[in-house]
């Protein structure tokens, strides 16, 4: 079957059964903007608007609350009005094509760096990322020790994640995900061999559920339910993470956003690339060999399953029952017809890894479409 080319029949969720394929462009940050302002410019409006015809939806690279979550120098904010006007110019260019996007919402937590920062980073625990250098950072450098957040700091970032959903429903955004995963601030509350905290916000599971629940509490205030998701890696190793029982932390994790009726999961599947040395002794395959199919009957909304699917795995998941739609990264990065080629067995164009982090439109918005079909957009 071509699962990821039919509708996705979901009743309690009007938006997603309106999708005419099961194919969603994933998050990637790319770090396009200037690294100044931060704002998202023409690049962004073109390179979105191209991967957006056809596609399902778009979940745009991760977007800071503020300056002190931005560790990517580049990556785009939604905290001013600035970078409200040119999220609004991309979810315009995208509208205009019939597409759908959601803004992935993020806060880098330990893995930035005062160089970029200006600061020294926050976390909810003073132990700094072990084992890798910092990848984006002034220079090379082994992760600082960041400042553990106080209770009333904590209360203040649910706030700025608050502004940020209502700075993004302005900037005219069909939905939003909040990032959970790869070992970023939201990951860092979640996992116990990070969070060592001793208040309400550390120890038991439930305590360290409790800062994401507030979080996701605040995006629904915003979108309502079934418009906000989180993407989650529950085993990843990435920025030195590590989870005693996912197993059971993300059963209690996923029945809380039940709770809610949160829209979606986007769930990273094993194994998942790693940045740094395995310092557990268990990688994350050996912990959950299947993620979706583990937590497939635990969430009540769609799943999104993500990493390194082509069509032929990306079908077979759907059709196995784990999954109801399938992320593609590096693959619609060169291929922003990536919809019409899977439609029609045309072959891929490989994506260029040197290009991914740099500035302009060369890896960015110059990957053609295939043979002579329309040609891109001129600014």
């Amino acid at each position: 079957m071509k699962s990821l080319l039919t509708p996705l029949k979901n009743n309690k969720n009007k938006l997603f059964s309106s999708f005419t394929n099961r194919i969603v462009m994933a998050p990637l940050t790319r770090m396009r903007a200037d690294p100044t302002t931060s704002i998202p410019n023409k690049l962004h409006e073109i390179y979105y608007s191209e991967r957006a015809n056809k596609t399902a939806f778009i979940l745009t690279e991760c977007t800071a609350i503020s300056q002190d979550g931005n560790s990517f120098p580049g990556a785009c904010g939604i905290w001013n009005n600035d970078q409200v006007k040119g999220w609004k110019n991309v979810t315009s260019a995208v509208h205009k094509v019939n597409g759908k996007i959601f803004l992935q919402i993020w806060h880098c937590g330990r893995a930035g760096h005062s160089s970029v920062l200006g600061k020294i980073p926050v976390a909810p625990t003073g132990m700094a990322i072990r084992g890798i250098k910092t990848r984006f950072a002034k220079v090379s450098v082994d992760y600082e020790k960041p400042h553990e957040l106080t209770i009333d700091e904590i209360k203040s970032l649910v706030e700025e994640f608050r502004q940020g959903a209502k700075n993004a429903l302005e900037a005219g955004f069909d939905g939003i995900e909040l990032h959970g995963a790869n070992g970023y601030l939201i990951d860092e509350f979640l996992r116990d061999a990070f969070n060592k905290r001793t208040d309400i916000y550390g120890g038991s599971i439930e305590n360290r559920s409790r800062f994401p629940l507030e979080v996701i509490d605040s995006l629904i205030e915003v979108f309502g339910p079934s418009r906000v998701g989180i993407k989650l890696t529950p085993g990843g190793r990435l920025n030195d993470m590590f989870d005693s029982n996912p197993i059971l932390h993300y059963t209690y994790f996923l029945n809380e956003l039940n709770k809610r009726n949160v829209g979606f999961i986007e769930l990273v599947e094993t194994p998942e690339w790693r940045a740094g040395p395995n310092l557990y002794g268990i990688n994350e395959y050996e912990q959950i060999p299947n993620v979706c199919k583990t937590f497939r009957n635990v969430f009540n909304g769609v799943i999104i399953a993500n990493n390194g699917f082509d069509f032929e795995t990306g079908n077979k998941i759907i059709d196995d029952g784990y999954a109801d739609m399938v992320s593609f990264g590096r693959k619609i990065i060169s291929n922003p017809d990536l919809v019409e080629r899977f439609e029609n067995n045309w072959p891929l164009t490989d994506s260029n890894e040197k290009t991914y982090y740099t500035k302009g439109e060369v890896g960015y918005i110059d990957y053609p479409r295939y043979q002579n079909q329309s040609p891109k957009p001129k600014f």
